[in-house]
Formats: C-alpha cells, sequence, structure tokens
C-alpha cells in the first residue's frame, strides 16, 4: 500500500484527535486480546471498563462514540459478551432511549419559553449565591418528580441560548442569526475576559443545577429508574417510599444546598465566578428588544409552549405514559400550534440527542461485559459475608463505587436481586431487608456524583452541545463535583449506618 495512503488513512482515524490519542486507542485494541487470552475475561473486563471511561475523560479530545465503540465491537468480537447480551440491556433500559429520542427534543421546541423564563431568573437575581441556591434546589425539586435527565436537558438549552446570545454579540453577529459559537476566532480581545468569566459562570450553574439533580432524585420512587425497581421489590408505595429514605435522602438535601451556598461563598473548587457586568447589559438589552418587539404570533407560540410544559409537568408527575412517548406529545403539540412544519426544523431538534444515545448503547455494551463476566459478584459475596451491623455501611460504600464507574441501575439491579434472594432464603429479618434496600438506593443515587459516568444526567451535560463551549472536561467534572461527593458521601454513609 502506498505510503500516501497508508498516511490519509492515519489522518482519518479519529479525524482531528491528537496522535497521541490515537496511539493510545489503538494500544487499547491491541493490549485487549493479549490480556484475554493471558490473563482471563475478570481481568480483561476491568481493563476494559478502565478503558472506556478514559475515553470518557477525554471526551473534548474526541466524542467518546467512536473510540468507545471500537473497544465494545472488540469487545463483541472477543466474546466478552454477546450481541443478544448487549440487546437484553436495551431492551432493560429502552425507556431511557426513548427518553432522550423525544423528550430532549420535545424541550428544544420550548427553548423560548425558557430563555424567557431563565432570562427574568438570570437577569433578576443579581446575588450569585443566591441564583446558585435556586438552581440546585429547583433541580432538586423538578427531580424529585421528574426524570433527570429531562431537567438537566431544560437547564442545558437555557445555557446554550445565553451563551449563543453573548458569543455572537461579542463576535459582531446579529445575535437572534445562526452562527458558528463553537470558535472564539471572530471574538474581539475587548470581549475576550468577559466571556471566560462567563463560561466560569455558567459551568458553575451546570454543575449546581446538575447536583441538585441527584439531591432530589433520590428521595422519591419516581425520581430515578433505580427507585421504581427498588420500590417495586419492596413493595412500597409513593408516600412509604419517601418516609423510608427521608432519614437519609433529606439530610443530604439541606446539607447539598448549604454545600452550594458556601462553594460560591468560598470561591473554592471553581465556583464564585460572578456574571460579567458587559454580559448582564447584552443579555437585559437581547430580552428587553425580545419584549419589545414580540408579536401577537410569538405570544401565541410562548403561550403554546408554556401549555405544553404544563402537560409534561403532569404527565410525568402522574406517569401517565412513558416520559419518551409524554416527550412525543410535546414535539406534536408545539410544531403543530406554532406553525413548525418544516422537515428540517423539526430534525433540528434530535440533532443533539441523538449521539448521545448512540453512545449510551455503547455503554450498555460496557454493562453487558460486567454482567456477563460477573466483575461485580465478589463485592456483592464480601459484604454480604460481613457481619449484619456492617453491611449497610459497606453496602453503601460498594454501591457507591461501583455506581461511579458503571450504571447505577444496573447495579441497584444486581444487588437489590441478590439481597431479595437472602431474605427469601430466610438470611435476615424484613427490617434488615429493608435497611439494605434503602443502603441500595442511597448508595446509588449519592456518591455516584463523583463521576460523570456515575449517572446519566451527569453524562448527558458531559457530552452535550454546552460542554466544549464553556470548557466543562471530565477532569473538571470530577474535581467540581469533589466537595458535593465527600458530604453527601460521607453523610449518606453515615446515616445508613448509625440513623435507620
Amino acid at each position: 500500500m502506498p505510503s500516501s495512503l497508508v498516511q490519509a488513512f492515519a489522518r482519518n482515524f479519529l479525524g482531528y484527535s491528537p496522535r497521541w490519542y490515537k496511539a493510545t486507542i489503538v494500544l487499547f485494541l491491541i493490549i485487549n486480546p493479549l490480556l484475554l487470552w493471558s490473563a482471563g475475561p475478570v481481568a480483561a473486563g476491568w481493563v476494559l471498563v478502565a478503558e472506556f471511561i478514559f475515553t470518557l475523560g477525554m471526551a473534548l479530545k474526541c466524542y467518546p462514540l467512536m473510540p468507545g465503540g471500537l473497544l465494545m465491537v472488540e469487545a463483541l468480537l472477543l466474546k466478552m459478551t454477546t450481541p443478544q447480551a448487549l440487546y437484553e440491556e436495551l431492551q432493560h433500559n429502552f425507556p431511557v432511549i426513548l427518553l432522550l429520542m423525544f423528550m430532549v427534543a420535545g424541550i428544544f421546541f420550548m427553548k423560548d419559553l425558557l430563555l424567557f423564563l431563565f432570562s427574568r431568573l438570570l437577569l433578576g437575581v443579581r446575588s450569585k449565591s443566591l441564583l446558585a441556591l435556586l438552581f440546585c434546589f429547583l433541580s432538586a425539586f423538578l427531580s424529585a418528580f421528574l426524570d433527570a435527565l429531562t431537567v438537566i436537558a431544560v437547564i442545558i438549552s437555557a445555557a446554550v441560548g445565553f451563551y449563543s446570545v453573548y458569543h455572537r454579540v461579542a463576535s459582531g453577529s446579529n445575535p437572534r442569526e445562526e452562527s458558528n459559537i463553537d470558535s472564539d476566532h471572530d471574538i474581539a480581545h475587548l470581549h475576550r475576559e468577559d466571556l471566560q468569566q462567563f463560561r466560569a459562570f455558567l459551568r458553575s450553574l451546570l454543575m449546581h443545577g446538575a447536583v441538585g439533580t441527584a439531591l432530589g432524585g433520590v428521595c422519591t420512587l419516581v425520581g430515578e429508574p433505580q427507585n421504581l425497581l427498588i420500590g417495586h421489590e419492596m413493595g412500597w408505595n409513593f408516600g412509604e417510599f419517601f418516609l423510608k429514605i427521608a432519614p437519609v435522602s433529606l439530610p443530604v438535601l439541606v446539607a447539598g444546598l448549604i454545600t452550594c451556598v458556601l462553594l460560591e461563598k468560598l470561591r473554592w473548587f471553581g465556583y464564585g465566578t460572578l456574571l460579567p457586568d458587559n454580559v448582564h447589559k447584552v443579555l437585559a438589552a437581547y430580552a428587553a428588544q425580545d419584549n419589545a418587539e414580540r408579536t401577537a404570533q410569538q405570544r401565541a407560540a410562548l403561550l403554546v409552549q408554556g401549555l405544553a410544559a404544563l402537560i409534561l409537568i403532569v404527565g410525568l408527575a402522574f406517569h401517565i405514559a412513558e416520559v419518551g412517548l409524554i416527550g412525543l406529545l410535546v414535539i406534536v403539540l408545539i410544531t403543530a400550534f406554532t406553525g413548525i412544519t418544516e422537515e428540517h426544523r423539526i430534525g433540528r431538534a434530535f440533532q443533539d440527542a441523538m449521539p448521545f444515545t448512540a453512545l449510551l448503547v455503547v455503554f450498555f455494551a460496557v454493562v453487558a461485559v460486567i454482567h456477563d463476566q460477573q466483575l461485580f459478584t465478589p463485592l456483592i459475596q464480601a459484604v454480604l459475608a460481613l457481619p449484619a451491623h456492617q453491611q449497610p455501611g459497606m453496602l453503601f460504600i460498594a454501591n457507591g463505587l461501583l455506581s461511579a464507574i458503571s450504571d447505577n441501575v444496573f447495579v441497584a439491579t444486581i444487588y437489590i436481586t441478590e439481597i431479595k434472594q437472602a431474605f427469601l432464603a430466610g438470611h435476615m429479618s424484613r427490617e434488615h431487608f429493608e435497611t439494605l434496600a434503602i443502603a441500595v438506593n442511597t448508595g446509588t443515587n449519592l456518591p455516584s456524583v463523583a463521576t460523570p459516568n456515575g449517572q446519566a444526567a451527569f453524562l448527558f451535560l458531559l457530552t452535550s452541545a454546552i460542554a466544549p463551549l464553556v470548557r466543562l472536561s471530565y477532569g473538571r467534572m470530577v474535581w467540581m463535583a469533589l466537595p458535593y461527593t465527600v458530604v453527601m458521601g460521607v453523610l449518606g454513609w453515615w446515616a445508613v449506618s448509625f440513623w435507620l
């Protein structure tokens, strides 16, 4: 093969990613079969999990779908899992995939309403500590009744709207026309410092909001998918679930909100950056012009979006249908009554969600490898072999660690199944069974904020359109989540170990 063609293949492989990154992925692909044949499937499985986490950590170098996908294709070829096992994981998690396909697109069609509402909040509350607290609390409250991915999609949509307005103004473009907001090439020198500060400001609000989804999601039966799973296994209704979890969830919620305010006051871990005055003026002028020039047709569209939002909240709160189907309903209502009839305008709404949906399928392939190779089985058996009084605390820690590197729904499924089997076999009392179930639920929800792959909402944020715009990398997310991880993890462990 001519050397020029070899060089062309090398340049095309993973596109504009750095050479060292391309070489690392190739090295992974070479090492994996050698490790499988020499050290066995368990060792190879753990290395594969670490490699996939590496691709997530380097998300700003290359979108994880491609390198992660190559690793998973290799895992299938090496029979570390099977296409059938992957398909079963997808079937089990189909509601999540359906949510990403339609709910995120539904939120896209509500962007005018979201920008209108969040601009009132952003421009009306000048205290950064109060603003951060509102973002965290509202995210927690909404996530207690709505899906966390839906809540984070709303926050991302609003943040992209604010960022694009200022970026276009700073680059001399019309803020109401499409432009390339991925590049700073046309940003005037005068605006560069303000743009960097604005990025830090948005990063902090996004992280407060993301953590808020975990704080609220743990509290109720419908807050997270694993809550429904555990509630079903335990036979708890909405009220029973809330009361059983409350001794852990409510103290952690209060501590999380206090942590939010302290981080802003102390300006630690990348928090505390204020909204630049120049950015505030631009956003205020944009909002004022919007209000002055809003036509009757645009006001009608806002009313339709508001009614659709109300239907969305009621539908999700009462779980009248799967979340994704409610998202499809929102798409139909808004597009039908606001004059959006062109295929290309509808297709734009699906653009942001589909790459993450594909990435999530790759992630479920990792989960299938973990399941088929029983990577977590020794940890489960070790915890259940401990004295009864030590089991809740250790179960909380084990669930937290595993959920930080895997799917928390999968971890909860494995643990609650093993615990229920032990209960049915007569190895524990009903009271102890309930205590362990609470430990599983809170363990998969709280410490898992440590890493972006610990919760779907965090992973969605990391791989969303806003992350590269505000320079929110994997490492930065881990660093900014660290104080929350410590507070939520330590307090949650203490409550599970000594309060229940």
